[in-house]
């Protein structure tokens, strides 16, 4: 195999590694606040998990392409500047085309700047790898917290009104409020993380049993 096929392939396996096994929620617990606060509806969860997503991606191409530019002493404050101009794009854009979701939302896009995952992804592997590695890497991280935000949403959303996307599923639901505050809303998620583990102690004890040498 060529280095190039060699690197890629390392990148699009950090791509499905960030996605899953490197979940920024479920391994790193972080960007949790937005994960409490936005998934009361689903389409909710969506708009800001793309928004999340978009910025990660953007940002990422754009600090790895100047990576060599930037001064040792100052890279954070460049990191922050642009990744603020990203976010205050995407609030904008969100505030003209999805004003009712936008005004849904709050202050939550506004505080994409103080998500852990964009200046980590930036301190950890934009800086030193090339975009379409960079790009990967990112994009890989924001469907991950996507991922998190969507069943979040699909569960909360269901549960305290019986709907999806607005949409009445279960006529005659009987709500669960709990669903729709911040206490409900972290006992879904410290679930979904169990589940998670389990699966992936589950996957873990399978890949070491199939290396195991079969006894004669």
């Amino acid at each position: 195999m060529s280095g190039s096929g060699i690197r890629s392939s390392k990148a699009f396996a950090t791509f499905v590694e960030n996605i899953w096994s490197s979940n920024p929620i479920f391994v790193m617990v972080l960007g949790v606040c937005s994960s409490l606060a936005v998934t009361t509806m689903l389409a909710n969860a969506l708009v800001m998990g793309l928004s999340v997503t978009f910025v990660l991606c953007v940002s990422s191409l754009l600090i790895s392409l100047v990576r060599k530019l930037i001064p040792e002493q100052v890279r954070l404050i460049v990191f922050m500047l642009i990744i603020s101009t990203f976010v205050i794009t995407v609030d904008l854009i969100l505030r003209i085309l999805l004003p009712d979701v936008s005004k849904a939302l709050g202050p939550y896009i506004g505080l994409i700047i103080t998500n852990c995952n964009l200046m980590g992804r930036a301190e950890a592997y934009a800086i030193k790898n090339p975009p379409g590695r960079s790009v990967l890497d990112s994009l890989g991280t924001g469907l991950g917290y996507t991922l998190v935000l969507l069943i979040l949403g699909f569960m909360r959303e269901l549960l305290a009104s019986g709907s999806l996307f607005g949409v009445v599923l279960l006529r005659g639901w009987t709500s669960w409020n709990l669903a729709n505050i911040a206490p409900g809303a972290f006992f879904l998620l410290a679930s979904v993380i169990i589940v998670f583990n389990m699966l992936k102690r589950k996957k873990k004890t399978a890949v070491v049993t199939a290396d195991k040498p079969r006894q004669r």
